[in-house]
């Protein structure tokens, strides 16, 4: 059976039937409202950003299959922190400041995209993140947290 691919960009949990899903699955006879609410189901964690999706759609039975990708580590950092943007010039300007706990909660969200084979070697590539946005961690520049990561510092929040 032929199968229709269709790729999206929605708003986290807040997906309905007008564009850019509606008039994509609408020729497709489905049941658009039944996927529209497996697409917010999925990408509620998401509430506020930019969420790229994919639907598989098997044209003959009516299946479907999504995927939904994962809003960069950029965005998730600013989503955590309720700012805008990150800084124009890092090296002077801070923006703001992320808990261990935050960059953490991050990582877990970014699992499956990180490359560290542990939980606190992603958090350490989060933290990475922050050096050319302007934002400190725990009050100290973001490769400093890092050596106090390695050292064990934060050890207490990967137990």
């Amino acid at each position: 059976m032929p199968t229709e691919t269709i790729e999206a960009l929605v708003d986290g949990g807040e997906a309905s039937a007008g564009p850019p899903l509606g008039p994509l699955l609408g020729p497709l006879q489905v049941n658009i409202m039944e996927i529209i609410n497996a697409v917010n189901d999925r990408t509620a964690k998401f509430k506020g950003m930019k969420v790229p999706i994919t639907i598989n759609i098997d044209t003959g039975t009516k299946e479907y299959d999504i995927k939904v990708g994962i809003p960069p580590t950029s965005a998730l950092i600013l989503e955590k922190l309720g700012i805008d943007k990150g800084s124009g010039s890092a090296l002077t300007h801070k923006v703001a400041d992320i808990s261990i706990k935050e960059a953490k909660e991050v990582a877990e969200m970014k699992s499956d995209d990180l490359l560290g084979n542990t939980l606190k070697s992603k958090v350490k590539e989060v933290i990475g993140t922050c050096v050319s946005m302007g934002i400190t961690v725990e009050g100290k520049p973001p490769r400093e947290a890092q050596k106090a990561l390695d050292r064990g510092e934060y050890d207490n929040h990967f137990e």
